[in-house]
């Protein structure tokens, strides 16, 4: 039987043999209950299994301070650095002063600058991963000398910003394509600084080597997982809903502007007439932070929840998930998660990026809301009774962190210098 101290020992050892590793992410990798912070999540545990790493982030939802101690159990040191949204978007106005991309004034701070250069000092530290390009600004600095960088851009965050602008008035439209240009100006300048820039989908990745073609070479993608144990449709859980009720469910974070703008767009000019035709049919948007735009959704037939605990039932007793998206980024989660609870999905072609899901047998895509309402009457009335179960063995097939995490160690083992 070994000894405490002879325990103590091994582990100390085992620490010792692997590579100290500095990961910055935007936001605090858990819970993993909204798109960002499920890859962020899977990541780090992936890099916590082959690395010693040293985290830096940000927490930005009160909610989220009362797992600061399991993360930070999970990595061998870490600062956690509290953001205050509105604070942060007055400190964000700065931009316009030394003419930089908004966003990178919004995630500026000195006790974090000066944690990372302390551990990167101390600790010899030679890898680098940084999630969300605001975040490589702290590593920018030619002082720095790692031997292998490492960002997950997950999506083309200027791109957003550039289709936010053509469904904005002024001034917004002309702030928003401002952040569009002069974040992809510093988007560029990672991509150029990075050994390797890695993106959500292949999609993603082709579009950015378009913007950036000086570093096409050292830019790749890996797909997201879904943990199709958690999200299955043979799970025993509770009924959300009234018996007599005929449920389409949108989950999502309802802070977030392509959401609002999804359920805003659907519960105005898809649902209307599709609730005249069939009387016991409901719309359940499901999601934390509803603002108050989606809260004036509500009614008897637009059930607005908030935050749940679970998402699990909500998409086991719906009929369909709906996904109506006009502005988006890489992979959507909320269509994974009901692929793989055997659900069938009702979705645009924005909802659709980076899924290679064939439409009527994996998905059912619209482009328009006349097609969004055929197809989701078509699914009331018991067609595409097998798309749930093909569906589900897509997700299977091409969306496992078991396969798709080893694409990061292999280019953080890669020899760039």
């Amino acid at each position: 039987m070994m000894l405490p101290q002879e325990q103590s020992e091994k582990l100390s050892q085992k620490l010792r043999q692997k590579p100290p590793l500095l990961f910055l992410s935007h936001r605090i990798p858990y819970p993993p209950n909204k798109g960002d912070k499920i890859r962020s999540y899977h990541l780090l545990k992936y890099l916590c299994q082959h690395y010693q790493v040293y985290l830096g982030t940000f927490i930005d939802d009160p909610e989220d301070w009362q797992y600061q101690s399991l993360v930070a159990d999970m990595c061998t040191d870490s600062c956690f650095i509290e953001l205050n949204p509105r604070a942060a978007k007055l400190k964000s106005t700065l931009g316009f002063i030394t003419g930089e991309a908004l966003s990178l004034p919004y995630y500026k701070d000195r006790e974090l600058e000066h944690w990372i250069k302390r551990v990167t000092t101390e600790h010899d530290i030679e890898k680098l991963v940084v999630y969300s390009s605001a975040m490589a600004q702290y590593v920018m600095s030619p002082s720095f000398d790692f031997k292998n960088m490492v960002i997950d851009f997950v999506d083309i965050d200027s791109d957003k910003w550039q289709q936010y602008s053509t469904r904005k008035q002024w001034p917004l439209n002309w702030v928003y394509k401002r952040e569009a240009k002069k974040l992809l100006n510093f988007e560029q300048k990672v991509a150029n600084k990075f050994d390797s820039s890695l993106f959500v989908s292949s999609a993603e990745a082709e579009m950015f080597k378009q913007f950036c073609p000086q570093s096409e070479q050292k830019i790749s993608f890996y797909n997201n997982g879904v943990d199709t144990e958690y999200f299955s449709p043979d799970i025993d859980t509770h009924i959300p809903y009234q018996s007599t009720e005929q449920v389409l469910v949108f989950t999502g974070a309802m802070d977030y502007w392509p959401n609002i703008d999804a359920v805003t767009w659907f519960a105005k000019k898809v649902f209307p007439s599709l609730k005249e035709r069939n009387p016991d049919l409901r719309f359940y948007i499901v999601g934390s932070n509803p603002t108050d735009e989606v809260e004036r959704l509500g009614n008897s037939d637009i059930i607005v929840t908030g935050r749940v605990t679970d998402v699990r039932p909500y998409l086991k007793h719906a009929i369909a998930a709906v996904a109506p998206m006009r502005i988006a980024r890489g992979i959507q989660n909320k269509v994974l998660e009901a692929m793989a609870m055997a659900k069938p999905a009702v979705v645009t072609s924005q909802a659709l990026e980076g899924i290679q899901a064939v439409h009527g047998k994996e998905v059912l895509l619209g482009h328009d809301e006349q097609a969004l309402q055929l197809l989701v009457q078509q699914v009331i009335d018991g067609e595409h009774e097998a798309i749930g179960v093909k569906a589900r063995n897509k997700v299977i097939s091409d969306f496992s962190w078991e396969d798709n995490l080893p694409i990061v160690g292999a280019f953080l083992e890669k020899t760039t210098h």
